[in-house]
């Protein structure tokens, strides 16, 4: 398995993993009913979690070849290797159009 598939799914579940403690600090961050300075140990606390964590970190990359570039939502495969599995009937309700 190639590196990059292996570094997605390790920041993917350690987004997962914080993701309630980060989603708890933003609350407390935006609350403005809180003291100022609550509010800004909040903001620190969550400075200091891993960079990992963070949402935008996470991209999105084929899970067959690693590739990051043109790589389809819904099913997680980069554009050609969608089309091979679609031609050689692997993906099911994908069909090729026609018109």
């Amino acid at each position: 398995m190639k590196s990059r598939i292996l570094r997605d799914l390790r920041i993917r579940n350690s987004v997962s993993a914080a993701e309630v403690q980060r989603q708890a600090y933003r609350y407390i961050i935006h609350n403005a009913q809180l003291p100022a300075r609550i509010r800004h140990q909040a903001q620190l606390a969550l400075n200091s979690l891993p960079r990992d964590t963070r949402p935008t970190a996470v991209n999105n990359r084929c899970v067959v070849t690693g590739r990051g570039r043109g790589v389809l939502r819904d099913f997680r495969m980069c554009r050609f290797q969608f089309r091979l599995h679609a031609l050689s009937g692997r993906l099911p309700g994908v069909m090729k159009s026609t018109w």
